[in-house]
């Protein structure tokens, strides 16, 4: 189950709010760790199979963008869940200075568009500095077909009370 997990929150079901944690090392096959945990919990939510879709690629691109971006050993997830949404954040120990954002690509590259598809599928996403690391969270609409991309400026704060 990765290095460690823990659930807090209602039982299966009951959409109030809960939260699942993990911690993943930073390896090359946490990604698909972080999609198989993030989906096996959020199918016992009940949430949507849309919903999980588009975890498993938010979960799977922010987990890789701090393996790759970053000097950490460790990663940790957390996936908050309430009536209207859910929140998957990545957390990381250290990155570069700056905050995460999606850059122009040309069309025959074939890696940088992480962050592009994040914002594509999530209602919210941002970022905000935790210490040396960085935490980036993307929003989910709980139920299909209810999402609307915003990308919200976490270093003011905008999103980050849900944390």
């Amino acid at each position: 189950m990765g290095i460690g997990a823990e659930a807090a929150g209602a039982s299966p079901g009951e959409a109030a709010r809960r939260r699942f944690r993990f911690e993943l090392a930073a390896h090359p096959g946490s990604p698909a760790q972080a999609r198989r945990l993030t989906r096996a919990r959020l199918t016992g939510w009940a949430v949507c199979e849309d919903t999980c879709d588009a975890a498993d690629l938010v979960v799977s691109e922010l987990v890789t963008n701090a393996i790759v971006h970053t000097a950490s050993t460790l990663i940790v997830c957390e996936l908050h869940d309430d009536t209207e949404k859910v929140r998957i954040a990545v957390s990381d120990e250290g990155c570069a200075p700056g905050e995460p954002r999606p850059s122009p690509q040309r069309p025959e590259e074939e890696h940088g568009r992480g962050l592009l598809l994040v914002a594509a599928v999530s209602s919210a996403w941002g970022a905000q500095e935790t210490g040396p690391g960085l935490l980036v969270w993307a929003d989910l609409p709980r139920a299909a077909g209810t999402a609307r991309p915003v990308v919200a400026d976490a270093f003011r704060g905008t999103g980050a009370e849900w944390l």
